[in-house]
């Protein structure tokens, strides 16, 4: 695991630090630690609209991005050869940036995320000696470039006045495709936005002034508008649906999902759709930039639903995806990434009632951004028992000073979300919930039980902290469940601890959205407070 960077590692960001006045530019200025990234070195390809129209071919190593400008981009073509030109290493920060550079500043203009994924070096040991040396070998495992790039310096190194001229290449392996141009595949994998898009009107903007952890400030999650709505009301039990550019087909909108409550007529496929349109803006901070795990009930809840984890065959092509090349056999491949309304829309129609993120960012899945503390009423917990042990949580989080977010989930219990900075293991956020559930589990040990199997726990509530790791997940604030009227998982305050009238499924798609609008969004400042956590003696 990557530490602080040496004194080597550190000069090689002087010349991209020369370049920029942070006070001005909103970029990364770059960390002295960088964040670990567990052993996987990444890759990103930005497409950079400055003064010219450019690819920038990054790879981790070292500490840092090791970085080529390709003015035509990559090819997958193995007959194409493309000039590349070393330039400075850039920060690791600045992976995953996709934004506007001010006008006037080094590399002003617009860059969105074209490619991203893992590579491994090929028939050598070291990277950065294989750069020295002139010759990158790598193999790539992108959503876009897969197979093996070839990287080789024409001329000696320091010719043409410290600008170094590569050649980039494919070689002609099993991924090869003849006649492959970057120009048709032009849309960002993290947002699937075009350049004009993006320069039009950002989603994110770097505040200079922050800690580059920090520094990527989210403006909004796009929502419905009025029209779109209007034009989905208009449909009939099925149709064609247009929301945020993308064309859906949506069938048997009038499919009963789940029967009403207090009353209230059942609740349809329409109604769902409809739903996660309209909450898309309070959903989509808590989705963007994650893998989705889906439990699907395509014939209503009354019937019992299947956890569905790749994506399906028939998905439409513009719908985001993970590659997860770490996956074994038997284990899903490839992941919904659910980042637009219209991605909301489909997985709806499809029957996705729950949608649950993982808990870490693509593509550095294995640094969660979330502790996440689970408290799991047993069959004789009350839900007063199990308000006593969320105040617990929220005396010993106070007292800890750390932010945390707490829900009710919806079904019977209550969730609490704490924002950690990218830079743990799912170990150490494992560990750390654990000892402040401990704590709080030893004040009350009437109440719970830590035995794994739920026969083995009388009946007691577990304080569940083994929902912090890979590929384990909570449900979504604002995320449907599957019971009558659809009840949702619900953020809260604290001081709602204490209202009489709370319970885990007060809320409903029907009625959370005015319950948004008369208290706001609770979990809104969720996705922008990481934080270290303290220390526990």
């Amino acid at each position: 695991m990557p530490g602080r960077l040496d004194p080597e590692k550190s000069d090689r960001l002087r010349a991209y630090r020369a370049k920029r006045d942070f006070s001005q530019t909103a970029e990364p200025a770059g960390a002295t630690s960088p964040p670990p990234t567990g052993g996987v070195s990444r890759f990103v390809v930005q497409r950079h609209r400055a003064r010219a129209l450019h690819y920038d071919l990054r790879f981790e190593m070292d500490g840092v991005l090791a970085s080529w400008a390709v003015p035509k981009g990559p090819s997958l073509d193995p007959a194409v050869k493309r000039m590349a030109v070393h330039v400075e290493d850039h920060p690791l920060e600045y992976f995953d940036f996709e934004g506007v550079i001010p006008s006037g500043e080094y590399g002003g203009g617009d860059v969105i995320v074209w490619d991203w994924g893992t590579w491994d070096l090929h028939g050598a040991e070291d990277a950065a000696a294989a750069v020295e040396a002139g010759e990158l070998h790598a193999e790539m495992h992108g959503e876009k470039l897969v197979g093996r790039l070839v990287l080789i310096r024409r001329g000696r190194p320091g010719d043409s006045g410290g600008k170094e001229q590569w050649l980039l290449f494919h070689k002609g392996d099993e991924f090869a495709v003849t006649g492959w141009n970057p120009e048709d595949h032009a849309r960002s994998v993290r947002s699937g936005r075009t350049n004009d898009e993006v320069a039009a009107d950002p989603d994110a903007l770097w505040d200079s002034a922050a800690p580059v952890a920090d520094a990527a400030v989210l403006l909004r999650a796009r929502g419905v508008s009025s029209d779109e709505l209007a034009a989905f009301d208009d449909i009939g039990k099925q149709g064609t649906w247009s929301v945020g550019g993308r064309e859906l087909r949506l069938t048997n909108l009038d499919k009963v999902l789940a029967p009403g409550r207090h009353g209230d007529p059942p609740v349809t496929k329409r109604d769902l759709i409809r739903y996660y349109a309209g909450a898309a803006e309070l959903m989509l901070p808590h989705l963007v930039g994650r893998a989705v795990n889906l439990h699907r009930y395509p014939d209503g809840v009354e019937q019992k639903g299947f956890w569905q984890k790749a994506v399906p065959a028939h998905s439409p092509e513009w719908l985001s995806r993970y590659r997860y090349s770490e996956a074994r056999n038997g284990e899903a491949k490839e992941y919904v990434v659910a980042d637009t309304v219209a991605s909301l829309a489909w997985l709806a129609n499809y029957g996705a009632l729950e949608l649950h993120p993982w808990t870490s960012r693509i593509p550095n899945v294995h640094r969660p951004t979330y502790a996440l503390f689970d408290l799991d009423p047993g069959t004789e917990t009350s839900w007063d028992d199990l308000l006593v042990l969320a105040r617990l949580h929220r005396v010993a989080l106070d007292h800890l000073g750390v932010v945390a977010f707490p829900k009710v989930t919806g079904r019977r219990g209550i969730q609490i979300w704490v924002p950690v900075e990218a830079e743990y293991t799912f170990a150490e956020t494992e560990a750390w919930v654990e000892a402040v559930s401990r704590s709080v589990g030893a004040v009350l040990p009437e109440l719970v039980s830590w035995r794994w199997e739920k026969a083995a726990r009388g009946g007691l509530a577990r304080l569940d902290y083994t929902q912090n790791a890979i590929n384990k997940t909570l449900v979504v604030p604002y995320g449907a469940r599957p019971a009558a009227g659809l009840p949702v998982s619900a953020p809260i305050s604290w001081d709602e601890l204490d209202d009489p009238h709370l319970r885990p499924d007060r809320w409903t798609i029907r009625t959370i959205l005015d319950r948004v609008e008369e208290v706001g969004d609770l979990f809104s400042n969720a996705a922008g407070s990481a934080q270290r956590l303290p220390e526990l003696s």
